[in-house]
């Protein structure tokens, strides 16, 4: 199998594992926990201190050596037998886009732009209403983080989306998984599975998003999620995510590497949330439903410890809304008790 075959089943295997919800969490209410634990330390890297880029560069695929640095060729000068005086043309500045975990170019991101997209009335207990209002929603995702990925230096693509009624074979295997309810990013097609079944009314014994909270924003809160792994496929970071793993000796370094991928998702995902707060819209009471139910999701006893203490889960959440800026999800450089 290549190294991208490996990758997208390595992906979809812990997608499955994602948000594995105690049956107990359905019988709470919302309002009875609205606030969960308050955001982590700002990290030390300071977006600042860095040259600005050139949205013509290209990423670099080394985490640990110097990125190389590329420059446009410049353009032949005229001859002295041309009618028109001979000029020099000088290259443009070379430019480095670093697509490493701990300094990478996204964290330069800044604020994502504020959005108009409605959300309407979708139920998402309607396959062909919640179908539509994740195209919808993914496409205002295209929006707001292609002008700010292509300012830092990377190239955009849109994500493509494979949202079934009640599941299929993807390229990282079934959606949903056996057992499961939850969505997941294939790396290997860039595309986001998801079933809309599955999430609204759970299956088997999983439970449902759908009998956590019954607004559509907690369902496409997670598709957020995914979406911010399309990001992190972006700008390079899966891949040093990836060959950190690759190069962690122990069980338990590979899997605390995964929580910090997971839990950047869900910063990057909030950060959407709340670019669209005004007009999809997510209202007072709504919001603080949303901190609640990302803090009902995540790792629980049993599983593997992949994605996150639900508190964690939460907190990385709120991250995301209430600081509000790229470099804010920076989870490779977060203390080890915040993605626990």
């Amino acid at each position: 199998m290549s190294a991208l075959g490996v990758l997208g089943a390595v992906f979809g295997s812990l997608a499955a594992l994602f948000v594995l919800i105690v049956i107990g969490a359905v019988m709470i209410s919302a309002s009875s926990s609205s606030e969960t634990s308050t955001p982590v330390a700002v990290p030390t890297y300071d977006p600042s201190e860095e040259p600005s880029y050139d949205p013509s560069a290209r990423p670099s695929n080394d985490d640990d050596e110097p990125e190389p640095t590329r420059s446009q060729e410049p353009q032949p000068t005229p001859s002295e037998d041309d009618d028109e005086p001979s000029t020099t043309v000088t290259p443009p500045a070379q430019v480095t886009v670093n697509t490493s975990l701990k300094n990478n170019s996204v964290y330069r991101a800044g604020v994502l732009p504020r959005l108009n997209c409605p959300a309407g009335n979708a139920s998402i207990f309607s396959h062909s209403q919640l179908k539509s209002l994740i195209i919808k929603t993914g496409a205002c995702m295209d929006r707001a983080w292609k002008p700010v990925l292509e300012k830092q230096g990377f190239e955009f693509s849109p994500p493509r989306y494979a949202i079934a009624a009640q599941g299929g074979r993807g390229a990282c295997g079934d959606y949903p998984s056996p057992g499961s309810t939850v969505p997941y990013y294939c790396p290997q097609n860039n595309t986001i599975y998801a079933s809309t079944s599955a999430m609204a009314r759970g299956r088997g014994n999983a439970a449902g998003y759908g009998q956590i909270i019954s607004w559509h924003g907690g369902i496409i809160g997670m598709m957020a999620h995914e979406y911010g792994h399309h990001v992190q496929n972006l700008t390079g970071l899966m891949n040093s995510w990836w060959s950190a793993t690759l190069d962690s000796s122990s069980q338990s370094g590979k899997l605390a590497l995964s929580r910090r991928l997971e839990l950047q998702a869900n910063c990057f995902g909030a950060m959407w949330m709340r670019s669209v707060a005004s007009s999809y819209p997510v209202n007072t009471a709504n919001r603080s439903r949303l901190f609640w139910f990302f803090s009902q999701v995540g790792d629980h006893p049993g599983y593997p410890r992949d994605h996150g203490k639900p508190v964690n889960s939460g907190r990385w959440f709120r991250q995301g809304w209430e600081r509000n800026k790229a470099y804010q999800c920076n989870t490779w450089m977060a203390p080890s008790s915040t993605v626990s």
